[in-house]
């Protein structure tokens, strides 16, 4: 009898990415700092920040997450297109009283300049995680991602995608109220 390989190809392929499916999974299991890098926060005291300077703004403090009410913070860049959508509404939030911190993830500094010269910054303090240390402590896994925190400096919710009207009234809002903390949002975005 002769073996068609093209037949057993599929499943000699199949079970390879079985296996590397099974060996990274081992790998995760073994290493808890891998695994909290993607792991959510909700709930657990926000990590410490790792960050550089980037220009003239003032740099996030640990001490800026407590104590404050509600805030939020961003990770963001300026390559990153789902970002530049989220804009607006970072903006809004921001105007509309909650404190917004912006951390610039693995951007050059010019880029993330110019990005907020042509956008605006919204951000209470902002600094850069050029090298992800930040990042990997706080489980960013895709840009952008923001987390809410509460007044003792817990994390109430990791929001990973851009943070647009639709995401805001269909799932930060709801989840937010469900934790019982209110989002200040202008009426015309929390309307349309």
């Amino acid at each position: 009898m002769k073996i068609n390989w093209l037949m057993v190809l599929p499943l000699v392929l199949s079970l390879s990415l079985l296996g590397l499916a099974a060996i990274r999974l081992i790998n995760t299991a073994d290493n808890p700092t891998r695994a909290a890098a993607t792991a959510p926060l909700e709930g657990s005291l926000a990590p410490d920040l790792d960050l550089q300077p980037l220009d003239r703004f003032d740099l996030p403090r640990r001490e800026d997450l407590q104590g404050n009410g509600l805030v939020m913070v961003n990770f963001w860049a300026s390559w990153c297109m789902p970002c530049r959508a989220e804009h607006p509404v970072l903006t809004a939030l921001a105007e509309a009283g909650t404190p917004l911190y912006g951390i610039n993830y693995r951007d050059a500094p010019e880029d993330a300049l110019a990005f907020l010269d042509e956008l605006g910054n919204p951000f209470t303090r902002l600094g850069a995680d050029p090298e992800a240390r930040t990042g990997r402590m706080w489980g960013v896994s895709a840009l952008p991602e923001t987390l809410f925190i509460n007044n003792d400096g817990v994390i109430v919710l990791q929001f990973r995608g851009p943070l647009v009207q639709r995401s805001l009234r269909n799932q930060v809002i709801p989840a937010l109220a469900a934790a019982g903390y209110d989002l200040p949002v202008p009426a015309a975005m929390a309307g349309e």
